[in-house]
């Protein structure tokens, strides 16, 4: 016999204030695991497509681990060193960044350096650069490092998401196995519009997010940009957020190649036409084809999801924003097609208008006046 709705509502309301305190009190504990999970769901289309090949589960998760030991090997000796290579360089450069800016004000604009409040500004800016800029890098570093923590991306990411790879499908349908019967069908249909937003937008974002940051590495490089790689992958990486990637990114990059090019406007020009282009290819081939329309994120939910979690739960939040996010939308629609064809919408005069009118031209109009 099910459970009255008050008693069911009591259990999931208090499985949610678990999950929740969870996520609150264990912090960096469960992150290996968050991000196992999430690599293993990643990587999951891809081990069904190897087994499609006649390959086993085992065979398939090997040949994945293998090609994924072999990028993060690249990644570490060719990528990453310059990365924080130009990282040092940006900051070191940074006080000359502002000198010129301030002196193009100067020039230009001299009536505004003449407000005391804008040039105390730029100067105690430029100060704090100057004595703190390498003490700021090497900070941000450290800090990155203490949040992420080496050794547990070095061993144990990798090792849950091989494992979480290996039994993907075991556990989903154990998951499966253990979901009430009254509501199985429910949950079934609820999960499949999880996984549709959640493969539809996570999968296709991070696919955006590589293509853009390669393609914006690649052509400001090519473009003579000093810090190019730096600013294509920041520009990339900040994608996964409507408008912040291109924004940041092409700001830094404009503002980059008016201090290095200055005078030399066929190279500027080429710098902002990178980013142009880059969104237009974005807009209109690569996020329609990866993402999609029909994921049902809107670009203000997301925005405000990041930054809530982010606020409540740190770097942890932050990985988990969009998936919460993803399933809140999911569930919430739910809830408002159960409340539309409800009778607390629709009314009790809805449901027994048709059995009091009877048949022919009443119940024609009743009908037509509901639809």
């Amino acid at each position: 016999m099910a459970l009255p709705v008050r008693q069911q509502i009591t259990y999931w309301t208090v499985a949610t204030l678990v999950l929740v305190f969870s996520l609150w009190w264990l912090g960096n504990v469960i992150l290996p695991f968050i991000m196992g999970g999430a690599i293993a769901y990643f990587l999951d289309p891809l081990a069904d497509r190897l087994e499609k090949l006649g390959l086993s589960r085992a065979a398939s998760t090997a040949i994945i681990a293998l090609i994924a030991v072999l990028v993060f090997v690249v990644l570490s000796l060719a990528i990453v060193p310059m990365l924080v290579r130009q990282l040092g360089q940006l900051v070191a450069l940074a006080p000359d960044l502002l000198r010129s800016f301030q002196g193009f004000l100067n020039e230009r604009f001299p009536d505004l350096l003449q407000n005391s409040v804008v040039n105390d500004t730029l100067n105690s800016l430029g100060n704090a650069i100057k004595s703190r800029g390498g003490e700021l890098a090497a900070t941000v570093l450290s800090s990155a490092m203490t949040v992420v923590n080496i050794v547990v991306f070095i061993v144990v990411v990798p090792v849950v998401a091989f494992y979480m790879l290996l039994d993907w499908d075991r556990m989903v349908a154990k998951i499966d196995a253990w979901l009430p019967r009254d509501h199985v069908d429910t949950i079934r249909q609820i999960a499949r519009d999880i996984d549709r937003v959640l493969s539809g937008f996570v999968r296709g974002q991070v696919t955006v997010c590589l293509v853009l940051g390669t393609f914006y590495a690649v052509a400001l490089m090519a473009a003579g940009l000093d810090f190019g790689l730096l600013v294509g992958s920041v520009a990339g990486a900040l994608t996964f957020i409507p408008y912040i990637g291109a924004i940041i990114g092409g700001t830094l990059a404009i503002g980059l190649a008016l201090f290095q090019f200055w005078g030399e406007w066929l190279n500027i020009g080429i710098v902002a036409g990178i980013f142009a282009l880059g969104q237009f290819l974005e807009g209109n081939f690569v996020t329609p084809k990866l993402v999609g329309d029909s994921v049902g994120l809107h670009p203000l939910w997301l925005i405000f999801a990041l930054s809530a979690f982010g606020t409540l739960f740190g770097f942890v939040g932050m990985l988990v924003a969009v998936p919460v996010a993803a399933v809140i939308g999911v569930v919430a629609r739910f809830f408002i097609d159960q409340y539309l064809h409800g009778a607390l919408y629709r009314g009790l005069s809805a449901q027994s208008l048709p059995a009091e009118t009877g048949t022919g031209t009443g119940a024609a109009e009743t009908s037509d006046n509901e639809s």
